[in-house]
């Protein structure tokens, strides 16, 4: 069994508990339901941003414990002090060490879109998103049919939430290019081997229609990489571990910002002696 088919698998009991102990009726009770949701998409298109959806997660089935200490509150403000467009929040327990509550106090303490990312299965968790405070969730295609992935798509607009849809290849896009996704996020860690791979965004990139928000998720630790995703067409970059393996991930976060603010303007100063010296000639 695949640590993807064991997380599914554990998903299904869990839901099922979950929906024993917190029924519907009782969600829908919570204050952040009827509220109106941030969009995700606006915010990692915004030119004053710089398209980093960062994110809090405590350990990964990848690469174990990476930061049982990191308060939320903290945190997130912190991340979007930095500079981030959005935050996404873990809120798996047994694998990724996350909690509802997480997503609950970042949204407390924020006002920007927030991304549950959990392994979604049935319209429960959905509503339970809408509960606790999100404002987008994740569907991976990997683990849905792309009928049921559309149709849990479909079910989440009618709660106002926006939908990053992630694949891993080709075959994954192709089947799922449903109207009802708003975010398209390239996963560039191979869910087998937990190698992580650039090139799988560029790879893809060309195969996105341009209807779609694109997003690059994993692998991205260098400043540098985000302009060449840029020139691939991403807008968005989901950046976790790189952050969250420091002490203080919010200050990580601070001076990735900084180094890629550099970067741009270096680019930037480049583009305009090159335009420079072709108009003096």
């Amino acid at each position: 069994m695949s640590i993807l088919q064991e997380i599914v698998k554990h998903k299904k009991a869990e839901v099922a508990e979950r929906i024993s102990l917190y029924p519907i009726k009782l969600l829908e009770q919570s204050i952040y339901f009827g509220g109106k949701t941030v969009s995700l998409k606006k915010y990692v298109l915004r030119e004053d941003k710089t398209g980093i959806i960062a994110e809090f997660k405590r350990q990964s089935p990848s690469k174990g414990v990476i930061n049982p200490y990191a308060a939320v509150e903290r945190t997130s403000i912190g991340y979007m002090q930095a500079g981030a467009s959005a935050l996404s929040v873990l809120t798996d327990r047994k694998f990724f060490g996350g909690k509802n509550e997480d997503l609950t106090v970042a949204r407390k303490f924020n006002y920007c879109p927030i991304l549950r990312k959990d392994f979604v299965l049935e319209e429960y968790q959905i509503v339970e998103a809408k509960a606790i405070g999100a404002d987008a969730i994740l569907l991976i295609a990997a683990i849905l049919e792309p009928a049921r992935l559309k149709e849990l798509a479909a079910f989440a607009k009618t709660l106002d939430l926006e939908v990053l849809m992630e694949v891993h290849n080709l075959e994954e896009l192709q089947q799922n290019l449903h109207p009802e996704v708003d975010l398209i996020g390239v996963n560039n860690r191979n869910l087998n081997t937990f190698v992580t791979d650039i090139a799988v965004s560029k790879e893809l990139a060309q195969h996105i229609p341009q209807d779609f928000v694109k997003i690059s998720e994993s692998g991205i630790s260098n400043p540098a990489t985000i302009l060449e995703l840029r020139d691939h067409g991403y807008n968005g970059f989901l950046i976790g571990e790189s952050f969250m393996q420091h002490s203080r991930p919010e200050q990580a976060a601070a001076r990735f910002v900084h180094d890629l603010e550099l970067l741009q303007q270096k680019k930037k100063q480049s583009k305009g002696q090159s335009l420079e010296g072709s108009v003096s000639r």
